[in-house]
């Protein structure tokens, strides 16, 4: 979905506004597409775009509800989580 914006600078997904905040990129991306992390302002929750986890071996090792998918992300991405750089709440 491209990255669509709202007069206000807020993110429209799917027609509805939201207020996401940008909290980083990974700066070894070959196409500088992902990983990006960013935090849902409205509902206090974190958006993490990565590479799809489809390894069925790896998946079964989990316990995954249906309706949820797994991301994967480098571990130096985690830098951009407030609680990690000390910016967040705990």
């Amino acid at each position: 979905m491209p990255d669509v914006r709202s007069s206000s600078g807020e993110a429209l997904l799917g027609g509805i506004e939201v207020a996401l905040e940008f909290l980083g990129k990974d700066p070894n991306s070959p196409d500088g597409d992902s990983a990006t992390i960013y935090r849902d302002l409205d509902r206090d929750t974190y958006l993490v775009q990565g590479l799809k986890v489809v390894d069925q071996d790896r998946l079964s090792k989990l316990c995954l509800p249906e309706h949820e998918t797994v991301v994967e992300i480098p571990r130096y991405m985690t830098q951009f989580f407030p609680e990690v750089s000390g910016g967040g709440r705990s």
